[in-house]
């Protein structure tokens, strides 16, 4: 205790028997609270492998999974829609409204797709931020169940579906963060794209398809990424919230104010790298291989 602090929660402190830090309280093993500060993106690698093995880099996986194909499935083939709808409709009406078409319908289609997927992205979050060292790390549903069950023992309203909306806890900061994502995503996909398809001509195959809308929404998802990095911060600071009376409250605003007061800029825009080196090559990759089939599909089936 004099070590470790009076206030200290041992659970979240729970270490790997191999960390050469780590001291024991009863039959726990237990790491400073310094080994769960990280300093950049390889500490982050390094603490991790170190105190909890090389596996769990990749936990939460079969959520990731569980996420991306529902989300791509309702996102994309939306997006398509409300643009070529709000394009034809800005065109006979207000053509100077044209070119923020992409804007609008990226911003609906992701919000339509955020909301309806949410619960997925929760356990996605929860299972990658929190340890459960010798054990095994919880499934999707068994975490939401874990998530339901808190707010239920929390509170007097067992049987309330009030109780269910915690698994839409941080919908408000991921909404947040999303729409504004999309929206400079695909007014900044758009127009590269279309700057690069016109230099293929009518030559395009669907290599030349996948190489300008890999490089399109390569540059379009890093520059998207980087400006809406402090509310990805918001949206997983609320999402791994444990204590469920303060996650049901919690609000953007409030979350972006105390994340400012504690780490200022740099708070803000923690993790950018990491953020900015997924989101770049996530986004040509899935806007690539969808226009790529879109290509092949017309052609076999014009």
């Amino acid at each position: 205790m004099a070590f470790f602090g009076p206030n200290m929660m041992f659970a979240d402190l729970r270490c790997s028997p191999s960390c050469t830090r780590a001291g024991v309280h009863g039959t726990v093993s237990i790491c400073p609270p310094d080994c769960f500060q990280y300093k950049g993106t390889l500490d982050v690698f390094y603490k991790i492998i170190r105190q909890e093995g090389i596996s769990r880099l990749w936990r939460g996986t079969n959520a990731g999974l569980a996420l991306a194909v529902p989300t791509v499935g309702i996102y994309l083939p939306c997006y398509d829609i409300f643009r070529n709808q709000l394009e034809e409709f800005t065109a006979q009406n207000a053509p100077s409204l044209t070119p923020y078409a992409p804007l609008m319908a990226g911003s609906l289609a992701r919000s339509l797709a955020c909301t309806s997927c949410y619960p997925i992205e929760l356990a996605k979050t929860r299972m990658q931020a929190f340890k459960d060292c010798g054990k095994k790390p919880p499934g999707v549903w068994k975490t939401l169940i874990e998530v339901i069950y808190q707010v239920k023992s929390a509170t007097s309203f067992t049987n309330s579906l009030q109780n269910y909306r915690v698994l839409w806890t941080g919908l408000g900061a991921q909404l947040a963060r999303d729409v504004p994502f999309s929206a400079i995503c695909w007014s900044t996909l758009e127009p590269v794209r279309r700057r690069l398809l016109s230099y293929v001509g009518d030559e395009a195959n669907a290599v030349s398809v996948l190489g300008t809308n890999f490089s399109a929404g390569f540059v379009a998802g890093s520059l998207a990424a980087a400006a809406t990095c402090p509310l990805d911060v918001a949206k997983t600071r609320r999402q791994i919230e444990r204590d469920p009376t303060r996650a049901l409250s919690m609000t953007t605003r409030q979350t972006l104010v105390e994340v400012w007061r504690d780490g200022g800029m740099k708070g803000l825009f923690t993790g950018v790298g990491p953020r900015v080196g997924r989101a770049g090559p996530s986004v040509g990759i899935v806007v690539s291989f969808y226009e790529v089939v879109k290509y092949i599909l017309n052609h076999q089936y014009a």
